[in-house]
């Protein structure tokens, strides 16, 4: 009986533990989500922000706008491209540790732009717009050399599937046309008839080929077709 009673009391804590470990993972992926939310929100915020200041300002201020607003457009479309590809293209990685370095200089130009949008010191921050434009100019460069790499390779990749794709199937409606052949003008008949016909009227009369049929391709949907309407009953 106290071994039964031990059994049940362990049980009871490992089913506790269970519940608890859930219960902070589901926590745990919830604040992930919520953060991810806020920081989308954050940055369409930001963003939205910068391209009103590079279209309503003239002028350093937006300037300063319109570099911070390219340094972040190229960063952000390229870190997308790299792992979304990277996921089904192992040799991306390399690519995606060089663009984690790019990002630190990146992160660096964009927190000197946003000090340089409060100095009120105007003609200061003429003199550094040179030296800021060089390296916004450096680092989308990089970063849009980066993307269209990736973007290349996949392309590349995609159509020497589509050209081996097409191929095959050549050769496989190939094959499917040689299921008859003429024996004479206006005569066809299926492999291995010929054989059957030859000894003589006496014979049973061949069996005809069977047809080939496929799948009904109404009750296949395809994402190109349209929603059938269904016919009326009355």
């Amino acid at each position: 009986m106290e071994a039964l009673i031990t059994i049940l009391a362990l049980l009871f804590v490992a089913f506790v533990a269970l519940g608890v470990y859930a219960t902070v993972k589901v926590a745990k992926a919830a604040k992930r989500g919520v953060d991810r939310t806020i920081d989308q929100a954050k940055r369409t915020v930001e963003d939205t922000t910068l391209r009103a200041k590079s279209f309503g300002h003239t002028g350093v201020a937006g300037e300063l706008a319109q570099l911070r607003l390219s340094l972040r457009t190229s960063m952000r479309a390229t870190q997308d491209a790299l792992e979304a590809g990277v996921a089904e293209d192992a040799s991306l990685r390399e690519s995606l540790d060089l663009f984690q370095r790019l990002t630190a200089h990146g992160r660096e130009l964009d927190e000197d732009l946003k000090r340089l949008e409060r100095e009120p010191d105007r003609a200061h921050v003429a003199g550094q717009l040179p030296d800021l434009r060089r390296r916004t100019e450096q680092i989308t460069h990089s970063a849009d050399a980066l993307r269209f790499a990736a973007r290349d390779r996949a392309r590349q990749f995609a159509q020497d599937d589509l050209s081996s794709l097409s191929a095959q199937i050549d050769m496989e409606a190939g094959a499917l046309r040689h299921w008859t052949h003429t024996d004479g003008p206006g005569e066809a008949t299926a492999p291995g008839q010929r054989g059957a016909a030859a000894p003589g009227p006496e014979a049973a009369a061949p069996e005809q080929p069977q047809a080939i049929t496929g799948p009904d391709p109404r009750l296949t949907a395809y994402p190109w077709q349209k929603s059938t309407r269904p016919e009326s009953t009355t």
